[in-house]
């Protein structure tokens, strides 16, 4: 197959190497691979070594006449069997490029809800009309987004995991001292925003109910929360020393394995957390919410535990218990990579992936 990706790059490897690595196994299989990006120098090499064709754009608009014209020329100069547009600013413009050519136009959908029938909008991206079908990162996505397409096309919308490779995640623990923490002490990772639907909150409300725990060092991550409500929250937590906050970092993956625990506390839908699946490839259980996504890749009392969306007593609980009892800890630390071996594997996503073209490409043959 002759594939043309559209998509955007992102600052650092590991957020992009899930997506980008599709790729590469694609082009390494031997189908021809073209991939319109702001791709960065490092994966660029990539690239290259894989054999993918790469055209540099920066895609800066939901609707952007260079973009359009971009894909447009692509699609005359060269025979594709399927345009892939993979965020909410390349679908649109791809779905304008492809009007009136013989191609088959994927979009990718990685959150749940967010798609309204009632919305203009959505019209010009997800509802699109010349969208063949939809990759869905979790089944709760599919079914979301089958109850919202168009029915001819119900049929074309499909669960694919962005799974992950446990070669990807060879380097070294981080060393926890840079951050403030030892690896003797029992440390919680949480990876932090500002956005209220990742539930920062909820998670600064369970540390204030674990101030008790005097070697306890949670390790919050990000950028843009060195504001109130939160800094307020640490400060009152009873634990504001123990609170690290180290920024924004590119070496998740690294600071996850040398964790005892990873948090995710997200209080909306959530897709397919790619922080969760660096977790457990590294070796780190998980104590998530029962968001859409993580309900699909924790399995309670095995790689870690799902408590109720909002509930900071529940997280507290399961931090306790597991600062308790160690072995339990260990046990579930034994099991994170199962799941990353079988349904989350990386090299299942792109054979799904390829059928999932083929099969759109047989059966679609001459739509526009």
């Amino acid at each position: 197959m002759k594939i043309l990706v559209f998509t955007r790059s992102t600052s650092t490897i590991n957020q992009f190497r899930p997506e980008a690595e599709i790729y590469c196994k694609m082009a390494e299989s031997g189908h021809k691979v073209t991939i319109i990006t702001d791709v960065i120098p490092k994966q660029l090499e990539r690239f290259n070594k894989a054999g993918v064709r790469v055209i540099s754009h920066k895609v800066t608009k939901k609707i952007c006449l260079n973009s359009i014209k971009l894909i447009r020329q692509e699609l005359t100069q060269h025979s594709y069997d399927v345009v892939y547009a993979c965020c909410s600013k390349t679908i649109p413009n791809a779905a304008f490029a492809c009007i009136g050519v013989n191609v088959q136009l994927i979009v990718y959908r990685g959150t749940s809800g967010g798609m309204y029938r009632t919305d203009p909008s959505n019209y010009l991206c997800m509802l699109h009309p010349r969208i063949n079908g939809v990759v869905c990162v979790s089944s709760a996505v599919t079914r979301n987004v089958k109850d919202k397409v168009r029915r001819s096309i119900k049929d074309n919308i499909k669960t694919i995991y962005k799974g992950h490779d446990l070669s990807w995640y060879q380097d070294a623990p981080a060393d926890l001292t840079e951050l403030g923490s030892k690896k003797e002490y029992f440390n919680v990772l949480c990876i932090g925003s500002n956005r209220p639907h990742k539930g920062l909150a909820i998670m600064l409300d369970a540390a204030k109910k674990l101030a008790d725990i005097d070697d306890l060092r949670i390790i919050l991550v990000g950028k843009n929360f060195d504001c109130d409500p939160y800094q307020s929250q640490i400060m009152n937590s009873g634990m504001a020393e123990r609170i690290l906050q180290p920024g924004f970092r590119t070496d998740v993956p690294s600071i996850a394995k040398a964790c005892d625990l990873l948090i995710l506390p997200s209080i909306d839908k959530e897709g397919l957390s790619r922080v969760v699946l660096e977790a457990l490839s590294n070796g780190t259980p998980v104590i998530s919410s029962a968001n859409d996504g993580a309900v699909e890749t924790i399995e309670n009392d095995i790689n870690g535990y799902l408590v109720p969306i909002g509930n900071s007593q529940a997280i507290s609980d399961k931090i306790r218990m597991l600062h308790k009892d160690r072995q339990k800890l260990e046990r579930l630390a034994e099991h994170t990579t199962d799941i990353i071996k079988t349904k989350m594997s990386h090299t299942e996503t792109v054979k799904n992936m390829l059928n999932f073209f083929q099969d759109l490409t047989s059966k679609n043959k001459g739509s526009k």
